[in-house]
């Protein structure tokens, strides 16, 4: 079995709510999630948080810590090990893009509401990002 890297960003705003794209591709397509997508070769898990960001809401973030790591099956033989960082947008201007059918600010009260890739709701909570 393959293992994938692959790197997320979670975006607050000074709301407190927290960035989403709607997945357009599989696994979980249909359902809210942080921005993210594999590593590409010579590029670091940051830098891919950074540029998967970019390309799902057009918007531009600096990277910070990690905050948790998940294992999510691909669906085939593969696993995607996905990192998840803290980040604050810099630049550009909200728009969904690439394999992103949408992108929108989110708060604790809507992300219940909404269909969420799985235990989504428990990370974001347990890593203190919503209450």
């Amino acid at each position: 079995m393959g293992i994938v890297l692959a790197a997320s960003a979670v975006i607050t705003d000074d709301a407190g709510r927290v960035l989403l794209v709607l997945r357009g591709t599989e696994p979980e397509k249909g359902r809210w999630s942080i921005p993210g997508g594999s590593v590409e070769p010579g590029e670091t898990l940051a830098e891919a948080a950074a540029r998967e960001t970019f390309e799902e809401t057009g918007l531009r973030v600096s990277v910070g810590r990690e905050l948790w790591c998940v294992t999510i099956p691909a669906g085939d033989e593969r696993m995607f090990e996905v990192h998840d960082f803290a980040a604050t947008v810099t630049g550009g201007e909200l728009a969904s893009g690439d394999d992103a059918d949408d992108a929108r600010w989110v708060t604790a009260a809507e992300l219940d509401q909404l269909p969420v890739t799985a235990n989504l709701a428990d990370y974001l909570r347990g890593a203190g990002i919503l209450t």
